[in-house]
């Protein structure tokens, strides 16, 4: 049942939960994207079956949570995330963080490592705001963004996805990739090689890049952005699975 949680910023967020041991696990859900997700759905009946208790939520401005998606950006999304493992969570938790929802996981990681357990990744895309949207504009593009505070750019899951310069603009005060990353518990990356959102090149990067005693990545040939068939949806409850035995 979908209950609500207003934020210590007054964000009225979507959640819905299961009680069980824990570790818990929190699923961190992309952009654009809600709770009633493949991914988000099948692993919360993952984790009940196993009797794990188990979150996930909507960030404001997407789902059912209260506000506009336009209005957005990764800093408030991030207080959500953190609002929520801080309000509805107790104890250590797995964080597992689809596409937007690695990069908060990421960050989450950062502001709060002490309420990690462990991070499953699932085509994170670190920075994304930055190397991702800013990176492919072009000066008509960028010019516009400066000028009028949005561009609508072209998506293949439906409308038209709007880009505020708050977006960009914000997402530049959380980058992960230009600073020191330490994830000091087991973690798991995974990746499609068919992902044509977030390259594989991303993936490899962030395993470079971040620093932690027992790291992977796991590469998937053929598994596109959305790393939702059968056989990827098993690995994400067996990366989890992993990540709770070695936490």
């Amino acid at each position: 049942m979908t209950e609500f949680l207003e934020t210590p910023q007054g964000r009225r967020i979507a959640y819905n939960r299961i009680a069980g041991q824990g570790p818990g696990v929190v699923f961190l859900g992309g952009f654009r994207s809600d709770m009633q997700g493949t991914k988000a759905v099948w692993l919360e009946e993952w984790a009940q079956a196993r009797g794990r208790a188990f979150l996930r939520f909507d960030y404001s401005g997407h789902g059912e949570s209260d506000g506009r998606f336009e209005d957005g950006c990764i800093g408030d999304w991030l207080e959500d995330a953190v609002a929520a493992i801080s309000a509805l969570t107790t104890g250590p938790q797995v964080l597992v963080g689809s596409s937007m929802g690695g990069w908060i996981s990421l960050l989450v990681a950062r502001a709060m490592p002490e309420r990690l357990a462990g991070l499953v990744t699932i085509a994170a895309a670190p920075d994304f705001t930055e190397q991702g949207f800013w990176a492919a504009f072009g000066p008509a593009e960028r010019e516009m963004l400066l000028r009028d505070g949005q561009v609508a750019i072209p998506s293949e899951y439906g409308a038209p996805y709007v880009i505020t310069r708050r977006l960009i603009e914000g997402g530049r005060n959380h980058l992960v990739m230009s600073a020191p990353l330490d994830l000091p518990f087991p973690v798991r990356f995974l990746q499609g090689t068919a992902d044509e959102d977030v390259p594989v090149h991303w993936a490899t990067s962030l395993l470079d890049h971040a620093t932690g005693p027992d790291m992977r990545l796991a590469l998937v040939k053929g598994a596109d952005h959305r790393f939702s068939t059968p056989d990827c949806l098993e690995l994400i409850g067996a990366s989890v699975a992993e990540v709770l035995e070695r936490g």
